[in-house]
């Protein structure tokens, strides 16, 4: 019996679950303009090399990290193309955070004296 080809299509990690751990955040970093092995990317580490490399792999698996073998050492270098996915999510919660602040800039610069704060449409509402 085979397996479906949705489970051998998707990755052991999603760019949220990747993207999660501040450590791993660095590691994407410190990847942006260059290629490093293992060995470099750990000196920038407080935790073992065992340790960056565990979280080198889970970038990995979420396709956010290459690694290529240049004799003995193994060099990571970022792939930004997943990060298209977390921009285009976030994307979406930047508009609505504008439309809001939008929101409350127009109602505290009207003159709504009569209003008090604890009405449906004061302020604590807007940022609901």
């Amino acid at each position: 019996m085979s397996k479906p080809d949705h489970a051998i299509a998707s990755p052991k990690h999603d760019v949220f679950q990747a993207i999660a751990d501040p450590t791993r955040r660095s590691l994407l970093q410190l990847l942006v303009d260059q290629e490093l092995p293992v060995t470099v990317i750990s000196g920038h580490f407080p935790i073992s090399r065992t340790a960056v490399s565990k979280h080198l792999r889970v970038l990995a698996e979420a396709g956010l990290v290459r690694e290529r073998k240049v004799g003995r050492e193994t060099r990571y270098q970022l792939v930004s193309e997943p990060l298209v996915e977390l921009k285009s999510w976030l994307s979406f919660y930047e508009r609505h955070w504008e439309n809001k602040l939008a929101m409350l800039k127009h109602f505290v610069e009207s003159d709504n004296q009569g209003q008090d704060d604890s009405s449906p449409s004061g302020p604590s509402k807007l940022l609901e």
